[in-house]
């Protein structure tokens, strides 16, 4: 184990998935780490967690606060060296109501910030999305980084996507404007797999969940996935918080791309008796189209039919020395800890 127990770091949403590997592993590495979550049951959940796994979370506190509110955010961030800001605002409203997306996203990261540089924090890494760096629609571009950013007006894009990029904008903003000493860096993952960490299944796992469940699935959309292992992404999160090349860079964490079809094949051949409800055959564009009319929450991936916008993630590689390991291992990691926890 290193030994960084003069440092604190605090993970903000302790119980999400990306947030529980970034505890997991910054304890395994000798950190003092706090983590907010939104009750003390939350707290209990996390502790026990970590128990059955072994892990000493003797150097492990939990502090209440929730991003919709000033309350506890002070107390958290006081005495910290790092903060992964890695906790986003559920949000569960209108597919078409940008501000109900871009308020809690936007407000809660200007919250976390605020806090930091008051605290005088040495750097806050934020979690965005490369849904923050989506190009137009008649980009074809195959080499994209990060110097891309979504365009909010761009009406062929869903509210989500526009909101990841109105709040990490709204974060840069808010930090040029601070006389602080505290440094902001941000990574842009794409779709996160990898092996959960607690028995509940994070909505970006879903999809291999229901792929293996085949339930109701006649086939898959043409739609495909930028993707990053979860324990990876973690891994660059860290690289970023101490690399003093890091500060006021942002970083894209994606492995490689994967078509869902290309993926149900690739499980299917792989697990074998677990995998034999996979479908995999192509269904029609518009058979996802006529599904969206009826179930809104479809609707996000109609724009995403067929697209394949290829992101490099050189920049974290060369700069962070970061390496993640292949498309392929993600995949079939995540379905095999989805068997070993029973959630399919």
């Amino acid at each position: 184990m290193t030994n960084n127990n003069n440092k604190t770091v605090l993970v903000t949403g302790g119980t999400g998935f990306v947030a529980g590997w970034a505890i997991h592993d910054l304890l395994k590495q000798g950190y003092n780490v706090r983590t907010t979550v939104r009750s003390k049951e939350k707290g209990t959940y996390i502790l026990n967690s970590l128990l059955n796994m072994k892990i000493d979370t003797e150097s492990l506190s939990f502090y209440v606060a929730d991003l919709t509110s000033d309350d506890g955010w002070k107390e958290a961030v006081t005495g910290v060296d790092y903060v992964l800001h890695i906790a986003s605002p559920l949000t569960t409203g209108n597919q078409d109501d940008l501000d109900s997306f871009v308020r809690p996203a936007r407000d809660g990261a200007i919250r976390v910030l605020r806090e930091a540089t008051k605290a005088g924090v040495e750097r806050v890494v934020m979690t965005s999305s490369l849904a923050a760096a989506t190009p137009d629609i008649s980009n074809k571009d195959q080499h994209i980084n990060e110097n891309l950013w979504t365009d909010p007006n761009d009406k062929n894009l869903d509210a989500y996507r526009k909101s990841k990029a109105i709040a990490e904008k709204a974060a840069w903003n808010f930090m040029e404007e601070q006389n602080s000493k505290t440094t902001l860096t941000t990574i842009l993952p794409g779709a996160i797999f990898g092996p959960v960490l607690y028995a509940n299944v994070p909505s970006s796992i879903e999809v291999i969940r229901r792929l293996i469940q085949g339930k109701g699935l006649l086939g898959n959309p043409k739609i495909g996935f930028e993707i990053v292992d979860v324990r990876d992404l973690v891994d660059l999160h860290i690289r970023a918080m101490t690399n003093p090349q890091a500060a006021g860079q942002r970083y894209i964490a994606s492995s490689g791309f994967m078509w869902m079809n290309d993926m149900a094949k690739f499980l299917k051949e792989e697990l074998g008796e677990i995998g034999k409800n996979i479908p995999t055959r192509t269904i029609p564009d518009f058979v996802l189209r006529s599904a969206a009319k009826m179930n809104p929450s479809l609707g996000s991936l109609v724009p995403m039919l067929g697209r394949k916008f290829r992101y490099t993630s050189e920049k974290a590689r060369t700069q962070l020395n970061w390496s993640p390991r292949p498309v392929k291992e993600t995949v079939i990691d995540t379905a095999k800890k989805l068997e070993e926890l029973k959630l399919i």
